[in-house]
């Protein structure tokens, strides 16, 4: 079977990992255990669950089950027949994400996000050091030369996107750095870390090179692998999210995720 040509149908101006990867084994997908989602909470009330996930679990429903998913499993932490979800973060990312028990909440918060009022804040293990803050200001589109289909990329008939980097500790030839993004374009940080030529350290698709996304979906984890990446996942961390202008009583926070402290602790690049 041949790949579908590109700029036709369904996958015009877009790349496509071919052939189709079926979906993982509903056995071997991770699964959140009611202890761990107690854990996770930073702040709950009666209209709004905000939680520090982990960098290994999907934000959207799955068909693994309710426990194979953020929101899954906070419909069943709650008992509610429905959980809104204000923002995601990529399965790979840590940090802060909010959700709501009740549709008023979750329409009030997701249009304080769409007209740019809410604080954000991440934190980023870069390769390479960054002494300076910088700001990158390049569209963003599709990546139409990746085999990876969901792979973005900055080109001139982007969307437009502006990130801001900001260095907290560089040391051993990588930077800890803190993260405000503009906009909110598919894979921005990740996408503009690489365009700067500082791409995150464990990033499988922005990283050294983007096929082994491929082969982890393929094969897994390998040592190989590890050499390369030096993480099991992109160190990126939601660190903290303001949304008390459109009614939430604080500022969210969560500390760096453990896995990017030891990277840390490891390499210099403790504060």
């Amino acid at each position: 079977m041949n790949p579908p040509e590109p700029g036709k149908g369904f996958y015009a101006g877009k790349a496509c990992a071919w052939p189709p990867r079926p979906p993982p084994k509903p056995e071997n997908v991770r699964q959140i255990t009611p202890v761990e989602m107690r854990s996770w909470i930073i702040y709950e009330d009666e209209r709004l669950l905000v939680v520090n996930k982990p960098g290994d679990v999907v934000c959207h429903p799955s068909k693994a089950g309710p426990w194979s998913s953020l929101v899954g499993a906070a419909r069943e932490y709650t008992a509610l027949p429905t959980m809104h979800l204000v923002f995601r973060l990529d399965r790979e990312t840590s940090g802060v994400v909010v959700l709501t028990k009740d549709s008023a909440m979750a329409g009030r918060l997701q249009t304080a996000m769409q007209k740019r009022k809410v604080g954000k804040e991440y934190q980023a293990i870069l390769t390479g050091e960054l002494r300076d803050a910088v700001t990158v200001d390049q569209p963003l589109g599709d990546d139409v030369s990746s085999p990876v289909y969901v792979k973005t990329t900055v080109r001139p008939d982007g969307l437009a996107a502006k990130t801001h980097f900001t260095p907290l500790k560089t040391a051993n030839g990588f930077t800890l750095a803190k993260v405000v993004t503009e906009s909110g374009r598919k894979h921005q940080i990740r996408a503009h870390a690489l365009w700067l030529g500082h791409r995150l350290v464990g990033d499988k698709i922005y990283g050294p090179d983007d096929r082994l996304y491929l082969e982890f979906i393929d094969h897994g984890w390998s040592v190989a692998m590890a050499d390369r990446l030096l993480l099991p996942r992109q160190a990126l961390h939601c660190a903290s999210i303001d949304l008390t202008i459109a009614g939430a009583p604080e500022v969210f926070r969560a500390p760096l995720a453990a896995d990017m402290q030891d990277f840390c602790v490891s390499h210099g690049l403790t504060m």
